[in-house]
């Protein structure tokens, strides 16, 4: 029989128990000083990693501890590593345009929604940075500003793709060739062969919500707009949000 069983048996039959008495056991490697001081600068510098406020108290207070330690105590105060939420960054000019878009359309009934045909090019980095980053946070605390990261996804090169979805359909991916997205090639490639066709298939109702990425806002670009009648939704500027298609 293993000696760890032996020696439970052993006290179970002296003492009629097995838990451990206070003051047992090893010692705590942390005093409850360099506990809080682990929580505060945790709050603080929530993207720190457990290595780094290791390093942190130890040149604070001389105690070397181990990271999965100093998760450990920091859990205890409820903070937990997780991924943080990201946005684009906003002014107040931004913040009180959105409000003004939302409460416009707040009251759009079902089948005014389904005559929009909500569009967006997307870039996808080819050489992609795959390190996860992680911020201590409580429980439920996930979109307080102090633990949202604002993040500009249109930094960089890669692959260009356009696509469109409405409530009951959607276009094919179209992936742009190599070379610069301009007002023409949104034209030629977008417009003319997927745009025009689902405004025939809606009808005078049809409203195209793109985004406002500039050679979509060019003199040729409008002009074919009006001349097949094709109607916009404008969308906020650093609005991604405000559009179905950013979520899919």
């Amino acid at each position: 029989m293993p000696s760890v069983v032996c020696n439970l048996w052993k006290e179970f039959k002296d003492t009629g128990s097995i838990e451990r008495k206070p003051g047992q056991g090893r010692p705590r490697a942390t005093t409850a000083r360099e506990d809080r001081y682990l929580s505060i600068i945790a709050r603080l510098n929530r993207g720190a990693t457990s290595s780094q406020l290791s390093r942190d108290l130890y040149a604070a207070t001389g105690t070397r501890v181990s990271r999965v330690t100093v998760s450990k105590r920091i859990h205890e105060t409820g903070l937990f590593a997780r991924r943080p939420a990201v946005c684009v960054p906003l002014t107040s000019t931004n913040r009180r345009v959105r409000l003004a878009w939302f409460r416009e359309h707040r009251d759009w009934s079902m089948d005014q929604w389904a005559t929009v045909l909500f569009a967006d090019e997307s870039r996808f980095s080819l050489n992609t940075d795959s390190r996860r980053t992680f911020i201590w946070r409580e429980p439920g605390t996930r979109y307080l500003s102090s633990n949202v990261r604002e993040i500009d996804h249109y930094g960089g090169g890669g692959l260009m793709v356009w696509a469109g979805i409405m409530l009951d359909g959607r276009t094919p991916l179209h992936v742009f060739e190599r070379g610069t997205v301009t007002g023409v090639r949104y034209r030629d490639e977008i417009l003319e062969p997927y745009v025009r066709l689902f405004r025939v298939a809606v009808g005078p109702e049809f409203i195209l919500m793109g985004d406002n990425a500039s050679p979509h806002r060019t003199l040729r670009v409008d002009e074919f707009l009006e001349s097949e009648d094709i109607r916009q939704m404008d969308r906020p500027a650093v609005s991604p949000d405000l559009s179905p298609i950013e979520h899919v």
